[in-house]
């Protein structure tokens, strides 16, 4: 009797013991679906290898922050939504989404959130729709049973105030930017503070190394690298890109040089290598923060191949801003620019014989960026090559006020220029972008390139941060459209490439003060409410319109596509290329039939 209740004490223990709790890796695979829309192979989530441990260590509760630094190709988005589904289902509580832009935000939703959950039988409806029962639910704010989701756009941060939450999804931290009310990447997390077990998931490409987000979050974790054995020698070790090599022009051939034994190991290898790869804390001294950090490398989609990410190099290597791309997005490092401060002497002599009245002979297409003082009107002109080497060919004043129409038919005359092509025939002028920045002359620019649309004359104005090189604004101008102009962005990219010889050539033409000017500014980085910003600086004592028109005709380079082979051939038959289609507009009327 005395054996018998001792075992069933025993026994009703033991069945008050909790199971063990699962990973969530293997919840995500057994049930997170992925719909034909969202992936390129429909079906339920088939993690990585690489990916498990992440996924394990933002459902470990042990863990409180999780930093990832990421290239593309290696499914962050539906880790991520994967991740989210797991406290949705599992452990509900106030989640909040960080992105970059309010559009970002929307098509995260839609594109990912939506259809994943709609797909997923554990899932379906557990969000809701976006449409029901407005006071509740949102596209971008939803409840559950138990917590509640918000997606939020780091651009408008007083989304941020009126939320207190545990976990924090923040994704592509380094396009994040501070505004007045600080870091937004800050802002979300004070918003966890009220929460013991509060769970911080950060990853994102990193940008410029000075400034990341993310490379700054990750040098503060337990910095884990993924490494795979060497088939020859058994050695672990992460696969960087300095261990890739391939034949000369021979991209097709790369493989990997195993650093422990010079083995070269072929990509059929690849797949077998990452499967038994495993992660390494490099700091294991650091406890609650698990910091991931990988590359494209050890990605098993196709369009990641060895061979194909090595022809990648090959076509960015020459362009400092392509092979910037290819370092953030492929090899998830930060840039790093070369040449800081540019040496104007230095630049001055590279100078070459050549102008506009002796064009180079690759030179195939021509810009333009015109910089607007109240006196004066400057002018750079920069030819370029089909390889997309820069050719500054010259640069003119119009002397003349800002407001005399007299200053803008001089302007439009030089721009209708059409200059004498060693080739045969001449070519003219493909695109400019006019400084509208001064609030008095905005109005005159874009009165002077409304007409002028045709002839891709554009009213531009200069925006500081991480922008696109030529966007168009939303707002509604009068006389024409006003474009934005990354210029932090375009200085980064000129400064790379004049940091290179032959990337950038100069017209002996130029006059020494136009090297001085081009050499004006150097990027610094600036603490601003305690976060780091990139940003090029005005040297003392020196003027700036050089720099300010070759950025403009940098950016007017970014609204055509030459067609190059076409242009060669017009010219070689003497015909006059790059000019707009003056003739005429016939407007037939539906009277006579037409």
């Amino acid at each position: 009797m005395t054996e018998g209740l001792a075992r069933i004490r025993s026994h009703g223990l033991a069945a008050l013991v909790p199971p063990p709790r699962r990973r969530l890796s293997d919840w995500i695979e057994e049930n997170v679906n992925l719909p034909a829309g969202v992936s390129a192979e429909p079906g339920p989530v088939q993690l990585w290898p690489f990916q498990r441990d992440i996924a394990d260590a933002v459902g470990d509760p042990m863990v409180e922050r999780v930093t990832l630094v990421k290239p593309v190709r290696v499914g962050f988005t539906t880790l991520l939504t994967g991740a989210l589904a797991g406290y949705v289902a599992n452990d509900p509580a106030p989640i909040l989404a960080l992105l970059p832009t309010e559009a970002d935000a929307r098509d995260y939703v839609v594109s990912d959130i939506e259809p994943i959950f709609a797909a997923s039988p554990a899932l379906a409806g557990a969000l809701g729709k976006g449409t029901d029962d407005a006071a509740h639910n949102t596209l971008l704010s939803r409840r559950f049973a138990g917590g509640s989701l918000k997606v939020v756009a780091a651009k408008a941060p007083r989304n941020l105030r009126r939320h207190n939450v545990r976990v924090l999804l923040i994704d592509e931290a380094d396009a994040m930017e501070g505004g007045a009310e600080g870091s937004p990447i800050r802002l979300a997390e004070r918003r966890t503070l009220s929460f013991a077990d509060r769970k911080i998931v950060l990853g994102s490409t990193p940008i410029f190394e000075e400034t990341s987000h993310v490379l700054a979050a990750y040098a503060q974790s337990d910095k884990r690298v993924f490494e795979v054995p060497c088939p020859s020698c058994g050695v672990f070790s992460e696969i960087t890109w300095a261990q890739i090599v391939w034949p000369p022009d021979r991209p097709e051939e790369a493989a990997w040089r195993c650093p422990a034994c010079e083995e070269l190991i072929a990509e059929r290898h690849k797949p077998a290598m990452i499967e038994a790869g495993a992660w390494r804390a490099t700091a294991p001294e650091v406890q609650g923060h698990a910091g991931f950090r990988m590359n494209a490398l050890v990605s098993l989609l196709p369009n990641a191949s060895w061979s194909k990410l090595a022809t990648e190099f090959l076509a960015a290597k020459r362009d400092p801003a392509e092979l910037q791309v290819f370092t953030n997005t492929i090899l998830a490092e930060g840039w790093r620019i070369d040449g800081e401060e540019l040496d104007e002497n230095e630049l001055a002599a590279r100078a070459e014989a050549f102008g506009l009245d002796a064009l180079p002979e690759s030179v195939l297409a021509i810009t333009a960026g015109v910089d607007v003082q109240h006196d004066r009107l400057e002018v750079t002109l920069v030819g370029w090559s089909q390889d997309e080497t820069a050719w500054v060919l010259g640069h003119s004043v119009v002397w003349g006020a800002y407001d005399d129409d007299l200053t803008w038919t001089e302007l439009d005359e030089m721009l209708s220029t059409r200059w004498a092509h060693p080739l045969g025939g001449k070519l003219g002028l493909d695109a400019a972008v006019i400084d509208a920045g001064d609030g008095a002359a905005m109005e005159i620019v874009l009165s002077f390139c409304g007409p002028r649309a045709r002839r891709k004359l554009l009213a531009g104005k200069g925006a500081e941060g991480s922008r696109p090189f030529i966007a168009k604004s939303h707002q509604k101008q009068r006389g024409a459209p006003l474009w934005i102009v990354g210029v932090d962005s375009i200085k980064a990219a000129l400064t790379s490439r004049l940091a290179r010889e032959g990337l950038v050539r100069f017209s002996a033409d130029l006059p020494a003060v136009w090297f001085e000017q081009l050499a004006s500014e150097r990027a610094v980085v600036r603490y601003s409410r305690g976060q780091p910003r990139r940003r090029f600086e005005r040297i003392a004592g020196k003027r700036a319109e050089a720099l300010d028109c070759t950025v403009y005709a940098f950016a007017a380079r970014q609204v055509i596509n030459p067609p190059w082979a076409q242009r060669e051939a017009d010219l070689r038959r003497g015909v006059d290329s790059g000019q707009p289609d003056r003739r005429p507009k016939v407007i037939r009327s539906n009277w006579l039939g037409g």
